[in-house]
């Protein structure tokens, strides 16, 4: 009996677009024989690694950017300069001649911190007192009269007002040593609360890239990724972050969502002649070892439902169904009866 070849549906545009590829699958019934001519074209059944992999564009640099703002009213007195790393306890720039501070953790100062309030912010706080060698207090959740100690005697070493309590203009919390990369306002300009005032970054070398949420497979973290720089040089890296960012549109166009990854690098010393460049970045979202697999256009749509290949032996060929797994490079994994490696399979035209 002759193969029926027909266009296949929904379920033929899902594979192709899993493969990434535009094609269309004939469709036939299982254990249907083909011509005795066999397929004009065949393909031989492989066995290899097959990994999805994916090449995006980034930037190296220091890794994503945040602005810092004012969060209260007056006259820039001080700024640290561009390039400038800043520690625990130390200030970004003074208003009023009044410091802003850089402590360490997660979340963000968002109110005032004094006795009676709890909260991880108040734990964050209270690890950096006791990181800058502040005690007579426990580290946990409630900032009692103990914190508010503390705190005063902080306050005194900076020549600050000794209230006990912590204003969230006062500090500026991240999660570790920041650099300063640019600055948004100058010594003398008069700032009111939300006025940018400088640009930071990390300190250490790393990779920004921006990535469709289709892609967010590639984005996990602490996947092992390899960096193109601009030398040609190929680097190893690993993903360290990633964080959707919300776009507002404009002119009316709806805002977009992508997910910002940032990626770190080992190799130090190879990107030591680059302060800002466009690289290219591999990631893999997934490999499978050691498996069989065939060109994705050898696929053919069942009609009863499936996917199969025509296997070609001895002049003749016969429909036999597979299982489909990873599509990746214009080859798709496959398991079924008779399957081996080396196994010839018919290319539809």
């Amino acid at each position: 009996m002759r193969a029926r070849y027909l266009i296949g549906g929904a379920a033929v545009l899902a594979v192709a677009a899993a493969a990434g590829l535009a094609v269309g699958l004939p469709k036939l019934s299982g254990g249907e024989q083909a011509a005795a001519a066999g397929p004009a074209e065949t393909a031989t059944v492989t066995r290899q690694t097959l990994s999805d992999t994916e090449t995006k564009s980034g930037t190296l640099g220091y890794g994503a950017e945040y602005t810092v703002g004012a969060r209260s009213s007056g006259t820039v007195t001080w700024l640290a300069g561009e390039n400038a790393v800043i520690g625990r306890g130390k200030p970004l720039f003074r208003i009023d001649d009044q410091p802003v501070l850089l402590l360490y953790g997660a979340l963000p100062a968002y109110r005032q911190l004094r006795s009676g309030v709890e909260g991880t912010d108040v734990k964050q706080l209270e690890q950096n007192l006791q990181a800058l060698g502040y005690d007579g207090f426990t580290v946990d959740r409630e900032f009692t009269a103990s914190t508010a100690s503390a705190v005063r005697e902080w306050q005194e070493d900076l020549g600050l007002a000794e209230t006990g309590m912590v204003e969230p203009g006062r500090i500026v919390f991240a999660s570790g040593p920041v650099r300063v990369d640019a600055l948004s306002a100058s010594v003398g300009d008069l700032v009111q609360p939300g006025t940018p005032v400088l640009t930071r970054s990390g300190v250490d070398r790393a990779v920004v890239v921006e990535l469709e949420v289709a892609d967010e497979r590639l984005a996990e973290v602490g996947a092992a990724v390899e960096v193109e720089l601009p030398d040609g040089k190929r680097v190893p890296g690993k993903v360290g972050a990633v964080q959707t960012v919300i776009a507002p549109g404009v002119n009316g166009a709806d805002p977009t969502t992508n997910l910002e990854v940032t990626v770190s690098l080992a190799a130090k010393a190879a990107v030591q002649g680059f302060h800002q460049a466009a690289v290219d970045v591999d990631f893999t979202a997934e490999t499978r070892e050691g498996v069989l697999t065939v060109p994705v256009a050898a696929l053919l749509a069942l009609a009863e439902g499936g996917y199969g290949v025509e296997v070609v032996e001895g002049g003749t060929s016969r429909i036999v169904a597979v299982q489909t797994g990873l599509f990746a490079a214009g080859r798709v994994e496959v398991s079924g009866d008779g399957l081996a490696e080396g196994t010839v399979v018919g290319m539809p035209s």
